[in-house]
């Protein structure tokens, strides 16, 4: 069966008539150019709407450039004269192959240049000619080093001259737009993402703008930037995160995405006002690495499997307690997806979403609109869900509900902030929850830390002070102690990555018991312990004793248990 022309496809779609298809078929046979072609160059259609079609038409992937950023590795190995010429962008590479852009990805002749200028298997995905152009003028100026283009700035007397003071918003939203400034900011986000870093922070200080980036947990200096730098880049960052720009006494939220390579980046901003100017910092969202398998979160064989068994009952509650920044997203991801399938409707009320999941159904909460924890659950359960994934418990309504839902046959998976798995039913209790409820409801709690990974480019053995030692209280020392000692790979800090240190309780009828008694979370913490649940810190140093992490790192997330 032969495949359809663009024009049968762009007619079917109503997206433009007879009249316009036969005012151009004679012109484009002269020519020899595509109808839709010069039907968007008339103006009739839409550059992207016919660039689908065509992408139909030749069997092509389709990539939207406009918010693409390609790593200047990649774009070396094109020229920009070259780029220009055949009208192409390369996007990224895997192994022995580049995939480029191409206007025009029927021209085998320019897929073989460019496979002998770069020495790469070459694979083609189709965009706009139009978007190419743009994108060739933005791609290849973030060419350069950060260093290089500050210098840059500084031989433009109208960015160096500008004020952080001024009060000019036309002016302001200029430079936001300046070439050099949209370069730095793109350099700054390619830059983080490299890092692996998970925050960026742009800091405005007395005399510079300091950008500093968490990674693996720890916040580093990167650089710093010059004071006059302060009121474009931050206004930059507003721009395209959809703030507003003349706004700078309170607090925004905003957000954006990119590409870069092939990772699709979701970037959270917050602005919120410093005698110095807006503070704003940027979480990194990278799509494609959130789910883990739960065998590569850093549970122990045992651990894994109860977790296992817990996640696959038909009701109940499990909880994943712990702070801010301790895995707990990544952890509760990690379940729904080991479990989805196509018999199961599962549903998130979430704040905010942060990683779309396939055949999940997700929610965020909306304050404004009226829909909350407690609201949106509530609503869930008129959805028929035999899943639900509550963000957060924060108040007795959202708890209440969430125990309705897993005694009327739920399987319910949320969050709480506590130190510990045990304090977990202790602060349901203090929520006025009833113990008997928490009993019948409560099936399964996981505590979890992060800690950094020894970075296996320079890992090394050897001998820890007795102090470190005695703040662990090691019954078994491992033979060899591991570190990192700094490289190139790790940035020199010793380590690269994390992974989670966990406490998991499981809720038998004993527990049940102790909680109807109200015994303390003391009282539980001791007795699960002597019916074999590993603690946090236990679970700390069995990864000490496997070489994973330090003991430098476990003392760190563990001194308050």
């Amino acid at each position: 069966m032969s495949r359809k022309t663009v024009e049968e496809i762009l007619l079917e779609r109503a997206l433009v008539t007879k009249e316009d298809i036969d005012r151009f078929k004679d012109e484009s046979k002269k020519r020899g150019v595509d109808i839709g072609r010069m039907l968007v160059d008339a103006g009739i259609i839409d550059e992207e709407k016919y660039i689908k079609a065509l992408s139909e038409v030749l069997g092509v992937p389709y990539i939207d450039l406009t918010n693409y950023l390609v790593d200047v590795d990649t774009l070396n190995l094109i020229p920009e004269g070259m780029a220009r010429k055949y009208k192409v962008v390369p996007l990224f590479k895997i192994g022995n192959t580049l995939t480029v852009s191409m206007a025009d990805p029927k021209d085998v002749m320019v897929i073989d240049i460019l496979a002998r200028k770069t020495g790469y298997d070459i694979e083609v995905v189709l965009s706009g000619e139009n978007s190419i152009h743009s994108a060739i003028d933005r791609y290849y100026g973030i060419t350069g080093s950060i260093d290089e283009t500050i210098k840059d700035i500084g031989k433009d007397k109208k960015i160096e001259s500008f004020s952080s003071e001024e009060e000019d918003l036309k002016k302001l939203v200029e430079m936001a737009g300046e070439a050099p400034i949209i370069k730095l900011v793109n350099l700054i986000i390619m830059r983080a993402v490299k890092d692996r870093a998970s925050d960026i922070h742009i800091e405005p200080e007395k005399s510079s703008l300091k950008i500093r980036f968490r990674i693996d947990g720890v916040l580093q200096d990167i650089f710093n930037l010059p004071r006059h730098l302060s009121s474009p880049v931050i206004a930059r960052i507003k721009v395209v995160a959809g703030m507003d720009i003349s706004e700078k006494r309170k607090p925004q939220d905003g957000r954006f995405n990119v590409k870069i390579e092939q990772k699709d980046i979701d970037l959270r901003v917050s602005s919120f006002p410093t005698i110095y100017g807006e503070n704003i910092v940027i979480r990194l969202l990278d799509r494609s690495s959130i789910l883990l398998g739960l065998d590569k979160l850093g549970f122990s064989d045992e651990q894994r499997m109860q977790f296992e068994d817990l996640i696959k009952r038909p009701n109940g509650i499990i909880l994943v307690t712990g702070p801010t920044g301790s895995g707990k997203t990544t952890t509760l991801y990690s379940a729904l997806s080991a479990i989805d399938s196509e018999e199961k409707n599962i549903i998130t009320v979430e704040d905010p979403v942060e990683y779309h999941l396939g055949r999940i159904r997700q929610s965020q909460v909306n304050p404004k609109a009226g829909l909350t924890f407690a609201t949106g659950l509530r609503s869930i359960l008129r959805q028929d869900p035999d899943v639900i994934m509550v963000g957060e418990i924060r108040d007795r309504e959202t708890a209440e509900i969430s125990i309705q839902a897993a005694l009327a046959g739920r399987l319910v998976f949320t969050t709480l902030h506590t130190n510990d798995a045990p304090g977990a039913l202790t602060r349901l209790i203090d929520m006025g929850i009833e113990p008997f409820l928490i009993a019948s409801s409560v099936i399964g709690i996981v505590a979890q830390r992060l800690v950094r990974r020894i970075c296996e480019r320079c890992k090394e053995s050897y001998t820890p002070s007795q102090e470190l030692i005695k703040k662990l209280d090691m019954d078994i020392l491992p033979e060899t102690f591991y570190r990192g000692r700094g490289c190139n790979d790790c940035k020199d800090t010793g380590y690269k990555g994390r992974i989670g240190i966990f406490e998991l309780l499981i809720i038998n009828d004993e527990i049940r018991r102790l909680l109807v008694e109200k015994a303390s979370s003391t009282e539980i913490k001791k007795y699960a312990v002597a019916m074999g649940m590993k603690t946090l810190k236990d679970d700390g140093l069995d990864k000490i004793l496997k070489g994973l992490t330090t003991i430098e790192e476990v003392i760190k997330v563990t001194q308050k248990e």
